[in-house]
């Protein structure tokens, strides 16, 4: 038996980069596949290809399972159809791996409206919408006595957890989508679903249209391609298994390196028993500006 072995797999932003990998990697392992790709560009403007439909053929060709879906993970109706297409396709629904984003890079003083809203809703509501969907199907399982263990993988990023400037759409909706993990691991577990986040380090469209990093990823001549995004796909599909022993983790993935990453943490604490004036603050707190 290979690790996911009859299980059905939500794969969104599956028709290129990282979720690409994820896909082909997942149909491999045994996993009935559905590949959403909404076919945009890096900036999410419209391109009119069909790359979902492009990896279903490479995932039947390789004698994998698999159908496509075209949806915009951000449209809550789209989102819902996404889901069902998995239900009416095999059944039923055991993982959802919510990786689907776009770059609209700007510094702040220079970055629109149209800029923020794009990129907030493709990457935190295109996280959230299909998770909602997914997680009233996984509910009403449990009621119904069919209870089994089901997982959510999300995609953080470094931007996020780490902010790089000139990235405040993305680094902001990037660390909303890691605490989102946490909550929807809290909330949920009392239907035996598992989530967890990823923050990968690997060549993408995305990536690679950050100035520099091209050169920074390019395949290495000889040896271990330490970006290839191929080497996320074996974390992701771990957390995708029945027997993941994580819930509301975070990990770093870049290469053959895994590092869980912790989250907000109590640090320097001044404190007095009484309401703190201005002038007391700026006192107390001067020596911990320095640490």
């Amino acid at each position: 038996m290979t690790s996911l072995d009859g299980r059905v797999a939500i794969i969104t932003g599956a028709g290129r980069g990282i979720g690409r990998e994820h896909a082909l990697f997942f149909a491999a392992e045994g996993a009935r596949v559905v590949v959403n790709d909404h076919g945009g560009a890096n900036d999410g403007s419209e391109l009119g290809e069909t790359p979902a439909d492009d990896v279903v053929a490479e995932i039947r060709d390789a004698g994998g399972e698999a159908v496509s879906n075209s949806d915009d993970v951000a449209d809550w109706a789209g989102a819902e159809r996404l889901v069902q297409t998995a239900i009416d396709a095999y059944g039923d629904l055991d993982v959802v791996v919510n990786n689907a984003g776009i770059l609209r890079d700007r510094t702040i003083v220079n970055m629109t409206e149209a800029e923020w809203d794009d990129v907030i809703a493709v990457h935190l509501k295109g996280h959230f919408a299909p998770t909602r969907h997914a997680a009233v199907y996984w509910r009403s399982e449990h009621k119904a006595g069919r209870a089994k263990r089901r997982n959510l993988v999300h995609t953080s990023s470094t931007s996020g957890l780490f902010a790089n400037p000139g990235q405040g759409n993305y680094g902001a909706a990037k660390s909303g989508i890691a605490t989102f993990s946490e909550i929807a691991a809290k909330e949920l577990s009392r239907y035996d679903v598992v989530s967890n986040c990823v923050a990968p380090g690997a060549r993408t469209r995305l990536t690679l249209a950050t100035p520099g990093l091209g050169d920074i990823m390019a395949p290495a001549e000889n040896g271990f391609d330490e970006w290839d995004p191929a080497n996320i796909s074996p974390l992701v599909a771990y957390l995708s298994t029945d027997r993941c022993e994580f819930s509301g983790a975070t990990f770093l993935a870049q290469g053959g390196i895994v590092k869980r990453v912790e989250g907000w943490s109590i640090s320097d604490t001044v404190e007095q028993d009484s309401k703190w004036s201005v002038e007391q603050l700026a006192e107390a707190l001067a020596p911990l500006a320095d640490t």
